[in-house]
């Protein structure tokens, strides 16, 4: 009797790396597309009993300021369909604690920590960038002129080309780091932003921050957030967030970053299609702290299920 014949199918390897900062000195070379995204990770250390998170491509920090915020007014957060509206203002700990507490944390990874930054003037941009430039623990720098709930910086500069550019060139000036620059959907012509930072000298463009909107209590009368309007986020978003990721990257010769209610890998691999080099995590890890991950793991799958080697293979497909 003849012995059954035995096949073996070998695991099609997938190259997953992504290079976010190919002009830079020294690049920023991630294992993989996924990121988190800025205010819903906080600084990492928190999630790292759920999941190991040092798979992941690379964590973005909570929004930093030159001192310590306690934020806006409660209540700060407020479900909407599909969406989470928040405001809460850049509660952070200020850049010196994030520099004695949190680097040496980071040091000690694998996965490159990105900090995000806010100021209110160019000066707090240029010298917060100042301060983390030959930090250990930190690889890059992301430039939040997009964040909606504080009332003076923030969108204030990625509303307008012209502040735009003259923040991102502060901070390319004060910091030898990679620098991404996260854009405001709020404004009449994205695109345009987004071709001023990368002539400033921007190293890769995240986008989009939240849509500005509100909720009201019409049993109270009153605004559902204590600071009336919020940065809408989640799902509700996605389809404005992939157009604007689908422009931009059409657009600008540095690698861009997709954000904006991904919750699935299906979500992010629509976002890598339409141009996005990497994607960004955020609301989801509020329902699924697990959700970076589970979007990475998709990913993979999906290429191995289509045959496909190279994660640039799907990068700015439907393009093509």
């Amino acid at each position: 009797m003849l012995a059954p014949l035995l096949t073996y199918h070998k695991e099609l390897l997938v190259n997953l790396s992504v290079q976010l900062a190919p002009r830079h000195q020294t690049g920023l070379r991630l294992a993989n597309p996924v990121m988190t995204a800025s205010g819903t990770f906080g600084y990492g250390t928190e999630n790292n009993q759920m999941f190991d998170i040092q798979r992941l491509g690379a964590i973005v920090c909570k929004g930093t300021t030159l001192e310590p915020r306690d934020g806006n007014p409660q209540p700060r957060l407020a479900e909407t369909a599909c969406g989470v509206l928040n405001s809460i203002g850049l509660q952070n700990i200020g850049i010196n604690a994030l520099i004695k507490e949190k680097a040496p944390i980071w040091a000690s990874w694998r996965v490159p920590v990105v900090v995000n930054i806010a100021g209110e003037t160019i000066a707090d941009y240029a010298q917060l960038a100042g301060e983390l430039d030959g930090v250990a623990g930190i690889s890059a720098i992301e430039v939040n002129i997009s964040c909606p709930n504080i009332k003076a910086g923030g969108a204030e500069f990625g509303s307008n080309p012209k502040s735009a550019a003259e923040v991102t060139t502060a901070v390319k000036a004060a910091a030898s780091l990679p620098v991404l620059v996260k854009l405001t959907p709020n404004t009449s012509d994205v695109v345009k932003i987004a071709v001023a930072v990368a002539d400033a000298g921007a190293d890769a463009i995240s986008l989009i921050n939240t849509i500005k909107g509100m909720a009201i209590d019409i049993t109270r009368r009153r605004p559902l957030l204590g600071s009336v309007s919020g940065g809408l986020s989640g799902p509700a978003i996605k389809p404005v967030a992939l157009y604007m990721v689908y422009e931009v990257a059409g657009t600008v010769e540095v690698p861009v970053i997709g954000c904006g209610g991904i919750i699935t890998a299906s979500d992010a691999i629509e976002f890598i299609m339409a141009g996005a080099s990497a994607i960004q995590v955020g609301t989801a890890s509020f329902t699924n702290p697990r959700a970076p991950l589970d979007v990475l793991e998709g990913i993979e799958q999906f290429m191995k299920k289509e045959g496909i080697e190279d994660i640039a293979e799907l990068v700015g497909v439907v393009r093509r």
